[in-house]
């Protein structure tokens, strides 16, 4: 059975209300972390491109990614943990895993389901929290994993109409 049900949660990806691009993030993290979730995307065997600017490259270790110079562009790392289903992670900082989802693609229950198997897997790996704040309204996630449970959990309601 699913961790969330689609008609119970629709509000939430919903592109117009939320913004078409949510902001995941594992607050407290570590280049240890990053490389944890480097680990899981080739295990996982999820498809992948590591990109820096416009050159697509290698996989590189976290600590070489996240020791860039201050000037440099920032790294890329897309997911495709189906087909039809995009994670870009950004490498900004240590602290802080992050990474965008597009709404437009997550949309009915099969497609909640790969996204919260997606937000299991690092959540579980990790140990931590994921969370999902709308787009631009950072610190004020309306859901994401919660590792005391093992499960993805709604943690704000929807407006009431």
């Amino acid at each position: 059975m699913s961790e969330l049900l689609w008609d119970d949660i629709a509000y939430f990806f919903d592109p117009e209300e939320m913004g078409s691009l949510p902001d995941v993030r594992v607050p407290d993290a570590s280049a240890e972390d990053w490389q944890k979730v480097i680990d899981l995307v080739d295990e996982a065997g999820w498809a992948y491109r590591y990109s820096e600017g416009d050159a697509v490259l290698p996989l590189p270790r976290a600590a070489a990614v996240l020791s860039r110079p201050a000037d440099a562009e920032c790294p890329e790392l897309r997911v495709w943990p189906t087909a039809d289903v995009l994670a870009i992670f950004r490498f900004c900082a240590a602290e802080e895993i992050d990474f965008d989802v597009d709404l437009r693609e997550l949309q009915g229950q099969e497609r909640l389901d790969v996204f919260c198997d997606f937000l299991r897997a690092i959540g579980r790996r990790l140990g931590k929290s994921v969370l999902m704040d709308p787009e631009g309204d950072y610190g004020r996630p309306v859901l994401g994993f919660d590792p005391e449970t093992d499960r993805v959990v709604r943690l704000a309601d929807p407006p009431v109409n």
